[in-house]
C-alpha cells in the first residue's frame, strides 16, 4: 500500500486476497497500529469484501469495522483506490433474553 505523494493503493497476495496496511487503516480510525492489533486478536474487527457487478464490475469494496466505526474503500481494477471513508454507525443492540 502506498500513500505518499501517490494515489492509496491496495496490494494483493498470490491468493488474490487484499491486504491492507495496519498503520494506514489504524490511522483512518485514529489509533496506533498497536491499538487496532489488539482490538483484532480481541475478535472486535469485522471486513467484508464485495466484487463490483454490471457498470461496477472489475471493482471492489473493502470494508473494515471495528465498535462504530467503519472504513469503506473503493477500489479499482489496478489496485488504486477511488473513494474511501470512515462513517461512525450505530452500535449492533444485543438481542434482550428474559
Amino acid at each position: 500500500m502506498t500513500t505518499a505523494g501517490q494515489r492509496l493503493t491496495v496490494a494483493r497476495d498470490a491468493a488474490g486476497a487484499f491486504m491492507l496496511d495496519a498503520a494506514m487503516l489504524a490511522g483512518r480510525f485514529g489509533w496506533s497500529p498497536e491499538e487496532l492489533r489488539d482490538m483484532m486478536r480481541r475478535g472486535l474487527v469485522s471486513s467484508r469484501v464485495e466484487r463490483g457487478e454490471g457498470d461496477d464490475r472489475g471493482r471492489w469494496r473493502l470494508s473494515v469495522r471495528c465498535g462504530n466505526r467503519r472504513w469503506r474503500a473503493i477500489v479499482e481494477p489496478d489496485g488504486t483506490v477511488a473513494d474511501q471513508r470512515v462513517d461512525f454507525i450505530p452500535l449492533r443492540k444485543a438481542s434482550a433474553r428474559e
